[in-house]
């Protein structure tokens, strides 16, 4: 036990910059901070689960800072939440006091569970910054008990998406001390913001690309809060030491090898969405 969380794991291994990220903006990407119900809508159009769901056990891989931990509790589950990354403590500040939810310190490749012991397993945003998607996919599958739930997502790996400004820039940032990247980033997004806005008026999204930063003004957000998120996702984009984005076919192939069945794999908006049930 560290202040209070359980810790498997002796450090953040290659995850520190996402710890950096989230205790630095631990709360901005709940939805009661930006008052719409973005991630509430992400989680259920991902995993197409029920919105109640008492009497369940929910394990949460990657939690970050909570804003997906804030919707399962909301649904009466009882989660299990946790994070390679300091930003267990982040989560913790926000949700550590609700009864149902239990927030912890692990590496998703070594979980620290019997197989098969929950009824449904989220991972969402994370898979394509691990060593090894495939086995920390696999390591996920394990947990599901028989009839029970899997839902992932993870970025595409298409002509189109590869043409982003991150893969360009990635071979550069991501060698920079994460601190270091984080000040960079805080100081250049609000001189670029203007463009950026400025491109997404003239050329829509496609504008708004041409731009190396995040920009979500066409969210309705206020200005600090579409600010705070500019340099939170730039900065997730550009510090990550693993980026490893998938294709449908792979993403299929990890359902196959689990042996789940009702797959659904499809593109969505965050890249790949998959789902699926782990047979009786």
């Amino acid at each position: 036990m560290v202040r209070g969380l359980p810790r498997f794991v002796a450090d953040e291994h290659y995850a520190s910059s996402f710890g950096l990220q989230w205790m630095r903006h631990a709360r901005a990407q709940l939805d009661v901070t930006t008052g719409q119900p973005i991630s509430y809508d992400r989680l259920f159009s991902v995993t197409g689960w029920p919105a109640r769901m008492e009497g369940e056990r929910v394990l949460e891989a990657g939690c970050g800072a909570g804003r997906f931990t804030a919707v399962l509790a909301g649904s009466g589950a009882a989660v299990s939440s946790f994070d390679l990354s300091q930003a267990v403590e982040a989560n913790a500040a926000n949700h550590g006091n609700l009864p149902n939810v239990r927030i912890f310190q692990a590496s998703i490749t070594d979980i620290p569970f019997a197989p098969g012991q929950f009824d449904r397993v989220l991972c969402l945003g994370v898979l394509q910054h691990t060593p090894d998607p495939a086995a920390a996919f696999h390591a996920l599958a394990a947990q599901v008990r028989p009839g029970g739930a899997l839902a992932v997502d993870v970025y595409r790996r298409d002509l189109l998406a590869l043409l982003q400004w991150k893969y360009v820039l990635r071979p550069l940032t991501k060698r920079l001390p994460p601190a270091v990247l984080y000040r960079v980033i805080a100081r250049a997004v609000p001189a670029l913001l203007p463009v950026a806005r400025t491109a997404r008026r003239i050329v829509g999204r496609a504008g708004a690309r041409l731009v190396p930063i995040a920009e979500y003004g066409h969210l309705g957000f206020t200005a600090d809060i579409a600010r705070e998120w500019a340099i939170l996702d730039t900065f997730d984009m550009l510090s990550p030491q693993h980026d490893h984005p998938q294709t449908l076919a792979a993403v299929r192939q990890w359902f196959a090898d689990a042996g789940f069945v009702d797959v659904v794999v499809e593109k969505g908006l965050n890249g790949i969405i998959g789902r699926g049930t782990r047979p009786r």
